[in-house]
């Protein structure tokens, strides 16, 4: 489900920003995104987003990050040590995974990260998780 036709669309304070590649839906504490089919998320977009992420939070964010899987796109799991090594304001990650195909790669990308990765079944599942973080309370 995406999260403009989720329960929370009109009840979570939020701002959207749009890229040619995906949605990204940011919130105080943690952003959404919904990358479009097809898509192969590659450093130069992460860079995109990163630099979008830092006009609207400012250079000492913390946040906490779902990626709302509901189209088929790639990455590479090794972008989670870069990105890690070259930023790490994310403070964990849920991945919402709609087939089993995206649980499996999920799984892989969590090999590659630091950082806690949740693996998850719905939006809701993931929104609580991020929402009750130890880092947020």
């Amino acid at each position: 489900m995406t999260f403009e036709n989720s329960k929370y669309f009109n009840v979570l304070k939020h701002s959207k920003v749009e890229f040619s590649f995906g949605k990204f839906y940011l919130f105080d504490k943690f952003i959404i995104s919904e990358i479009n089919e097809g898509v192969h998320f590659d450093w130069d977009k992460i860079q995109q987003v990163i630099a979008a992420l830092i006009d609207y939070y400012g250079s000492n964010l913390k946040i906490g990050y779902i990626s709302n899987r509901v189209n088929p796109y790639s990455i590479e799991p090794q972008l989670w040590i870069r990105f890690q090594r070259d930023y790490g304001f994310i403070v964990a990650s849920a991945m919402v995974s709609y087939t089993e195909l995206n649980y499996i790669n999920t799984s892989i990308e969590k090999r590659f990260s630091e950082m806690s990765i949740k693996r998850c079944g719905s939006l809701d599942e993931a929104i609580n998780w991020i929402k009750n973080l130890k880092e947020f309370k």
